[in-house]
């Protein structure tokens, strides 16, 4: 009896065992999906799950909508949508530790509440849904698409000029919404500067052309980068001598200004590789001077 109970005993274990450890991988209905990017100085990351149209109504009001306007949807599929934020952020008017939540979201015909909910192990179920794990929660006016978008879609969007903000963007089927980011770095910057041009050298110059940019401590801009051209060669970097230049400008001390770009004029012209457009970058900047007096 034992004999023919044998082989039957191996032919189960072969089954549980392929089961266990044979499986079948197959494409998932709603992929996984991820976007990020750096705005300013923070990392701006969301991990989701991209649920498709498949010719359903998606958005509207009643029950022959997948999302009916009005209920609290998880913004994505399966587990739901993490925004992860390296660093302190403002997110709609309202300061957002660095961290990562969940994204919850309640559509409406003319307005959205957008939620983020610090407790990520809540996944996508929103019967478990407490309020008071919700660190933010803010209207946001949704866009009607014009074209139609398959596979929901999250996008770091819009980021400006000067790196200080940008959009959550996220569309489906015919609507977008933004949810618009701002971020800080010049404090970080500050630190940054203040540590860092004692170990190299070579920030003085970078400390110097964020003040210009930022506009903000010029004289100690001129300071470092007069520390920066007096360390040997360095004078020869026509570019940075057009910085010091534009800095002297700012602090409206024209004669000096004039001085120097024609300075770094002569250096660009020298250089055998080229100007790289600085000759005419001077002379810009010495009639802008000259237009002022």
């Amino acid at each position: 009896m034992m004999k023919t109970l044998r082989p039957l005993a191996v032919i189960v274990l072969a089954l549980f065992s392929g089961i266990a450890f044979g499986q079948i991988n197959t494409p998932q209905p709603s992929p996984a999906g991820s976007v990020s990017s750096v705005v300013g100085l923070t990392d701006v990351k969301i991990d989701y799950f991209r649920p498709k149209v498949k010719g359903r109504k998606i958005f509207g009001e009643g029950t022959d909508y997948l999302q009916p306007y009005g209920v609290l949807w998880r913004t994505g599929a399966n587990s739901g949508s993490v925004l992860t934020l390296s660093t302190d952020a403002k997110i709609a008017g309202t300061d957002v530790k660095a961290g990562s939540y969940l994204i919850f979201t309640v559509p409406g015909k003319d307005s959205w509440d957008f939620m983020l909910y610090s407790d990520i192990k809540l996944g996508g179920n929103t019967a478990g849904y407490d309020k008071s794990k919700e660190v933010l929660r803010a209207s946001v006016k949704p866009t009607k698409l014009t074209s139609n978008v398959e596979n929901l879609t999250f996008n770091i969007s819009d980021i400006s000029d000067d790196n200080t903000t940008a959009n959550i963007e996220m569309a489906w089927a015919d609507v977008s919404v933004k949810v618009p980011v701002v971020v800080n770095f010049h404090d970080q910057v500050m630190k940054d500067i203040a540590a860092k041009t004692q170990v190299n050298p070579a920030n003085y110059s970078a400390a110097a052309n964020y003040y210009l940019g930022a506009g903000v401590n010029l004289e100690k801009a001129l300071e470092y980068m007069n520390i920066y051209l007096t360390i040997p060669g360095n004078d020869a970097q026509f570019w940075q001598v057009h910085t010091k230049a534009k800095i002297q400008a700012a602090l409206g001390m024209k004669k000096e200004a004039i001085e120097t770009a024609k300075a770094s004029m002569e250096k660009a012209k020298a250089n055998e590789g080229g100007d790289f457009g600085y000759v005419k970058r001077n002379e810009d900047l010495i009639a802008e001077i000259n237009k002022k007096k």
